[in-house]
Formats: C-alpha cells, structure tokens, sequence
C-alpha cells in the first residue's frame, strides 16, 4: 500500500455538495472517504452511492456504530451497498455471531467493531460506571474488546493509537486496526473534543493499518497541502515501524 492508501478522510459535512467538493479536490491524496451520521442523516444512502459512483469500490467507509440484536444487525449488513469497503458495528455479539452471519448474507465489506470512543477519558469511563480496573486504564478495556471483536468474527477494531501495538500484539497482524484521535503536531482544532489522541507518525509506528482525520484536513486553509503533510508523516511512522 502507498502512503496515502493508509488515510481515511472523515467527511464529517451537510451537504452533498460539500462532501463531492472535499472528494473531488482530494481523491489523489487519500485512499478511503468516511461517511458518519452527520452526512447519512442529511443525504441518505444516496450519498453512499454517489461516492462510491464516483470513487470506484473499495474507498468509502460506513461509520454509523451499528447497536442492535443480532437479527437486525444482519438485516442491516446485508443492506450495504456494494462498493463500500468498511462498516462500523458495536461489540455487542457473542463468539462466532458475526462470522455465521456474514456466512450467511455473504459480503466483501470489512465489519470492524467499536471498542472505545477517543473523546472518552478514564475519568469519563468513571462517571459512566465502568469498573476501576479500566477507569484506571483505559486501554485495558480496548484490549478487551478487542479480544470479543476477533472471537465474534469482526475483521477489525477501531480504537485509539495509544492502543494499537498491543491489539496487534493480542489479536495478530492480519486483524484491521483503524485509529481516530489523530492530530498532527502543526494542527489546531477550535473546540476540540478529542481526548486520547497521537500523531499520524505514532500511530502507524505503532501498527495501524489506517488513520482517520477529519478537521485538520478538512477546515485547513489548504486541505491539499494538509492532507500531503499527513501523508508524509504516514511514511514516516511506517518506515519507523519494528
């Protein structure tokens, strides 16, 4: 893979017309665009076609944290467009659930489970009742989600680069690791909400397979020049890589 391949741009926009912009101006520089629910809830599933009309198959990621029983979640799989190369679900199925439902609906998407979301902080987890063991350690519930993702047949987690080496360590090389949370050291975001964050360079020398950055890209002055400034610190953590 090319540096760039390894870059997920978060479309995090309201309008089609915007997200077609970013799109257009930045296919050369970025290998996966990302659709959450600020877009689908705005547009639709068109939207998914649209990208994926427009990108080809393999470059556009579902990010809508799919919550639900098992029945639904497979109702709901089996409905993503063709083209879209990775889904997002919560850990909610026991060992083997995911796997006997792809089995079943056949898919050639990648499902990869939430472990924790990078705006939360071990003082978060406190407050919303987690046990201390992992208010106290954060990344000790990741790995543990990390393990139920793999035994319930995800191909993939996403979770921060704080946590990415150990889940390769736990999970092995060939289970997806896609981190958020990523702010290079020249960007400033108005407002941010992110808590447990690294670099692009951290982050695939600790193993990543992908990054995702929205608004350091996406509100630079110059989204082009940024997202090649991501690029080359991609590189970078690669070739630091053990």
């Amino acid at each position: 893979m090319e540096p760039k391949e390894h870059l997920i741009l978060a479309l995090d926009v309201s309008k089609r017309e915007e997200a077609l912009r970013l799109v257009q101006l930045l296919r050369h520089e970025i290998g996966i665009f990302k659709i959450g629910w600020q877009l689908f809830l705005a547009e639709g599933p068109q939207i998914l076609l649209d990208l994926v009309d427009n990108l080809g198959p393999g470059h556009v990621f579902l990010d809508l944290k799919i919550y639900d029983i098992s029945n639904t979640l497979k109702g709901a799989l089996r409905n993503i467009i063709p083209g879209v190369a990775l889904v997002t679900i919560h850990n909610n199925l026991g060992e083997g659930g995911l796997t006997a439902i792809l089995a079943e609906i056949g898919s050639d998407f990648k499902v990869m489970a939430v472990t924790l979301l990078t705006s939360l902080s071990g003082e978060d987890l406190r407050r919303l009742g987690y046990a201390s063991e992992y208010a106290d350690d954060p990344s000790r519930l990741v790995l543990h989600q990390a393990q139920m993702a793999k035994s319930a047949g995800c191909h993939g987690v996403i979770c921060s680069g704080w946590e990415a080496r150990a889940v390769k360590e736990i999970c092995g090389r060939d289970f997806l690791v896609v981190c958020p949370g990523i702010r290079p050291p020249w960007s400033v975001v108005a407002g941010d909400d992110q808590k447990r964050v690294v670099t692009p360079a951290e982050a695939m020398k600790n193993g990543a397979d992908y990054i995702v950055v929205g608004r350091p890209i996406r509100t630079a002055s110059d989204p082009v020049a940024a997202a090649r400034r991501v690029v080359a610190e991609i590189a970078e953590g690669l070739a630091g890589r053990e």
